[in-house]
């Protein structure tokens, strides 16, 4: 008899085990795809953390990968100087209340916020926690919901050994902590968190990536910091471009190239720096 009973329990749990399926963006984001927002409106950051920048540094790189998934964004510029106008800028008081006089104002078929928990220098790098919320303007539900908690890490290693390589590499890593790793770290948020967004009605994988494995719905990861002269795939990684936008960029003199040689092109960190802070309203 026990034997029997053991079989049945081994049968149960290789049947489950095989059963066992991802879940899909469809079924993760069920909302997102009944209602089929078209138009986004992009409210500024609820900012709970300590750091009273982090609200604009995050504000002004969301609209980027919505617009890249296939979403019409209204613009962050415009909405901001009417949110300010009309007293609104601040997203505490829509969060839970009815959303519709953003549909009838902006034309919103949906309004994403996000809620920044965490935006602080730790050790060596910056920590971040952020929620993001996309709500129905028609209905006030939840069409999506993500968090992230990244880690940019800012450790500099010159090479140097002993007690004094040690003390110069915590003096260049302190340096390194300014304004635009923290404008890095934003466009990384929001690239972990909208890659797995739904895709809009102006992307080609419009409504052809349901089936698609969906990602957790809280994620983290540890964002190394990039070294001083980096390659084109860094460059890639670093703005989200594809290698051919690029080697455009590089090629018309948007980014300027240090060493070429042969197939071998390098670019200084410090100049895509000065692209990023030169875009960083650019959506």
């Amino acid at each position: 008899m026990k034997k029997i009973i053991y079989f049945l329990l081994f049968c149960c749990i290789i049947t489950s085990c095989g059963a066992a399926k991802m879940v899909t963006r469809e079924s993760q984001y069920a909302k997102m795809y009944e209602e089929k927002p078209l138009t986004l409106l992009v409210m500024p950051p609820i900012n709970n953390s300590a750091n009273v920048e982090a609200k604009d540094l995050l504000y002004t790189s969301i609209s980027r990968p919505l617009i890249e998934a296939g979403y019409y964004v209204i613009s962050p510029l415009l909405a901001m100087d009417v949110l300010k106008t009309e007293s609104a800028y601040d997203s505490e008081m829509f969060f839970d209340a009815s959303l519709a006089p953003f549909q009838n104002y902006f034309g919103a078929d949906a309004v994403v916020f996000s809620i920044i928990d965490t935006w602080a220098k730790k050790g060596l790098g910056i920590e971040t926690r952020i929620r993001y919320v996309i709500k129905s303007a028609y209905t006030n539900e939840v069409l999506f919901d993500r968090s992230c908690d990244l880690f940019l890490d800012l450790s500099v290693n010159s090479g140097s050994y002993g007690l004094i390589g040690t003390l110069v590499d915590l003096a260049a890593s302190a340096i390194n902590t300014a304004a635009t790793d923290h404008i890095i770290a934003a466009r990384k948020a929001n690239y972990y968190i909208f890659r797995d967004i739904p895709r809009g009605k102006y992307s080609p994988e419009y409504m052809n990536d349901k089936n698609i494995d969906a990602e957790k719905k809280d994620i983290a990861n540890k964002l190394r910091k990039y070294p001083p002269v980096l390659t084109v795939k860094e460059v890639c990684e670093i703005l989200h471009f594809g290698t051919t936008k690029v080697y455009g960029m590089i090629g018309n003199g948007e980014i300027r190239r240090i060493e070429h040689s042969g197939r071998h092109i390098r670019v200084l960190k410090a100049d895509v720096i000065e692209f990023l802070i030169a875009h960083k309203n650019d959506g």
